[in-house]
């Protein structure tokens, strides 16, 4: 892999990785830019105790814009972009409309592909492992910033997520604090932990999960992918290596070699859930990594969270009064009957 660091016109940063050593980027954004400005700050609620992002600035972001206008399609004669290079493998840039900022964490998009008709599951398994690649480097060049606790690598897919560009991209996020959903995790990794001597909450799950089989619907020599006992969406999917890791940095060879593979036919099967003729299924794809200063960091598990907002064709699994007023999930579909669904449509 080779990465090379430019600027874009703002002063923003921008990474090209690819696949070949002598590849050279040396395209300039002739843009005329003024230098971002945010108004980001993080305000703590004290009834639920937990941190939420104030943006405001983020009101103007890009929304939807036709296809000849993507900012995330290459620079072309009468179309500049976010990214000056004619055409480019995977590329990383500061999002220009940021929710964390500064002091306050920093907030990345990651372009997957050039070719905006495309999908993370069209890419072959040596430009998924690219991506797999720029993700690592993030982390670790976030893991140096004091302004960040925990990385979040993520993709959110489809119009119904509430995607605002549609070019295969997602993002990732350095959060200030350890986020809410992975502070839960590690209260109830520690109280496993008191209550089961030796034990591992994140191994035990990963343990109960193979020994029951029923909800696993891939196994790999390193990766195990299984829908969760008490799954929260219609169809969801998590993703753990066998030997737990913190965080995308600490896989082994062998792990790291096998993930793009295993990842790419979770997406493909994800797309055929609903079956032939339906519009691209909407999904979220998120990475859970271990904070980078907690002292629990070694006994936390990174796994992959995927999940969608559908429930059956032309339906959607809306967060109303149950899910987003008392944060009390209802699902409309039986983990069991999701796993064997997502085991059909393997390799069709």
């Amino acid at each position: 892999m080779k990465k090379t660091s430019t600027r874009l016109a703002d002063g923003r940063e921008l990474l090209y990785y690819d696949t070949a050593d002598g590849r050279v980027r040396d395209a300039v954004d002739l843009r005329p830019l003024t230098p971002v400005a945010t108004t980001s700050e993080i305000r703590y609620d004290p009834l639920l105790g937990d941190s939420v992002a104030i943006a405001s600035h983020r009101q103007d972001r890009t929304h939807l814009p036709p296809a000849d206008a993507c900012p995330l399609c290459p620079t072309r004669h009468g179309h500049e972009s976010e990214i000056p290079a004619a055409d480019y493998e995977v590329a990383v840039f500061e999002n220009r409309f940021p929710s964390l900022a500064g002091d306050f964490g920093r907030c990345e998009v990651v372009c997957f592909t050039s070719d905006h008709d495309a999908s993370f599951a069209d890419l072959t398994e040596e430009r998924a492992a690219l991506v797999v690649e720029a993700w690592t480097d993030r982390t670790a060049e976030f893991a140096q910033l004091p302004s960040v606790e925990q990385v979040f690598c993520f993709e959110n897919r489809g119009a119904e997520i509430g995607v605002t560009l549609g070019h295969p991209h997602g993002q990732i996020y350095g959060y200030p604090y350890v986020t809410p959903r992975t502070a839960l995790m590690l209260h109830n990794l520690q109280a496993h932990a008191e209550h089961t001597p030796g034990g591992n909450l994140f191994d035990d799950v990963v343990a109960r999960e193979r020994a029951d089989g029923s909800r696993v619907v891939l196994e790999g020599e390193h990766w195990i992918a299984f829908v969760p006992y008490a799954a929260h969406w219609p169809y969801e999917v998590h993703l753990y290596p066998l030997r737990r890791v913190p965080d995308l940095r600490d896989l082994d060879d062998a792990a790291r070699a096998e993930l793009p593979g295993v990842y790419l036919e979770l997406l493909r099967r994800f797309d055929r859930i609903f079956g032939p003729g339906q519009p691209p299924t909407p999904y979220i794809a998120a990475w859970h990594q271990a904070p980078f200063r907690h002292p629990l960091r070694a006994d936390f598990a990174l796994h992959l969270e995927l999940f969608t907002v559908r429930r059956t064709p032309g339906k959607l699994k809306a967060l109303a009064g149950s899910e987003s007023g008392m944060g009390a999930f209802i699902n409309d579909v039986s983990p069991e009957s999701a796993a064997q669904r997502i085991r059909e449509v393997a390799g069709e």
